[in-house]
């Protein structure tokens, strides 16, 4: 029978302490030195099988550092935020999503520790009281978080695996007829009118509007130039930025009926020069989403449109309209939504197809307003 005793192993080694228990010991991948393993064993084969695991581990390069995994979650949200390249109000809303719902469930743990059940349950508890885009948000930042830490082989797996909790259904917003939308536009202030009507009639956000300066709109041919979108910060901070891609800046077309609305409000109400916003607050100060929401449900209800109907649904109601006749590729340059380079967009300007929508959309205004005004 062959003699064992003396024969060196070639990876680690395992040894009996004190207290009875085994100890697996093995020399760390990054740096040569031998390291005790985490946890001990109650018999000495537990402690071999468990040096084998690490052994096959280490060459199939899946070994993970235990230490690494004991960084807590917050820290590294911290630092996985401030290496992000993000606009100053995506920055904002990110911080907030994370502050709220991420760091008092999961701050102080130890990415290492976070399991996909804790995951689970944290989404349910937060399902009770926060609206699920809010959730939906929080999950997919804390996603992308640990999908990180798997990148910088802090954690083997993200545990971030609830199937679903990426995504949720938007319900269908209410879109306004023509009528409907000329009842709120009159029903405003004077100097708020063009603004619903343009939402409505050329797709425009709150944000695009309201950065729109004199040199923006276009009399002579009937069109808007979109260069830039208002931003509000939770300070109350306003700030131009630049549209997220190429698509973004874009001329789009509005039906020539509203022409002596664009000229009269411009002589009533717009900024002076040529870089004066079109949009002001009542006072003369930049126009604020915050202030505008009391007078657009006061319009609303004076309207005697009953259904919830946000500002924004005026942009759902302006592509709904547009969509007769118009195709995908026309849909997307008018709204923004596609992803070629600026020049390309150019190919549309308003003597084009987005002219056509333009007028078309103008058509349905007639025959509204024909009807309304006979």
């Amino acid at each position: 029978m062959p003699n064992n005793q003396g024969r060196r192993r070639r990876f680690g080694s395992v040894r009996q302490l004190k207290s009875g228990r085994w100890q697996v010991r093995y020399p760390d991948p990054s740096t040569g030195q031998l390291r005790s393993a985490e946890e001990t064993y109650a018999a000495k084969r537990a402690a071999e099988v468990a040096l084998t695991h690490i052994e096959a581990d280490i060459s199939r390069g899946q070994w993970a550092d235990p230490e690494a995994g004991k960084v807590f979650f917050g820290e590294y949200a911290a630092a996985w935020l401030k290496d992000r390249k993000l606009a100053a109000r995506s920055r904002e809303r990110n911080e907030s999503v994370i502050r709220l719902h991420l760091l008092p469930t999961f701050g102080a743990r130890p990415l290492s520790s976070i399991t996909t059940a804790q995951v689970r349950a944290w989404r349910t508890e937060c399902l009770t009281r926060t609206g699920e885009p809010t959730v939906v948000k929080a999950y997919q930042i804390m996603r992308a978080i640990l999908n990180t830490a798997v990148d910088d082989e802090l954690i083997r797996r993200n545990p971030c695996r609830v199937k679903g909790a990426d995504r949720y259904d938007v319900p269908e917003r209410p879109v306004l007829t023509v009528a409907e939308v000329y009842a709120v536009a009159d029903a405003m202030a004077p100097r708020y009118r063009l603004l619903v009507l343009l939402a409505a009639f050329t797709g425009l956000r709150f944000g695009e509007l309201a950065s729109l300066r004199r040199r923006d709109v276009d009399t002579e041919n009937g069109a808007l130039m979109v260069q830039r979108s208002q931003a509000e910060m939770q300070t109350g901070a306003l700030f131009d930025k630049a549209p997220k891609s190429d698509a973004g800046v874009r001329p789009v077309a509005f039906p020539t009926e509203l022409l002596p609305d664009m000229k009269g409000h411009l002589d009533a109400y717009a900024g002076t020069g040529r870089d004066g916003h079109v949009f002001l607050g009542p006072q003369g100060g930049r126009l604020r989403r915050s202030n505008f929401r009391d007078d657009w449900i006061k319009a609303r209800k004076n309207a005697g449109v009953t259904a919830d109907v946000h500002f924004h649904d005026l942009r759902h109601t302006g592509n709904t309209l547009a969509a007769s006749g118009a195709s995908l590729r026309e849909l997307m340059t008018r709204m923004g939504h596609s992803t070629p380079r600026a020049a390309l967009i150019y190919q549309h300007m308003v003597n084009g197809r987005d002219r056509e929508i333009a007028d078309r959309l103008g058509s349905m205004i007639r025959e509204t307003r024909g009807d309304v005004d006979s």
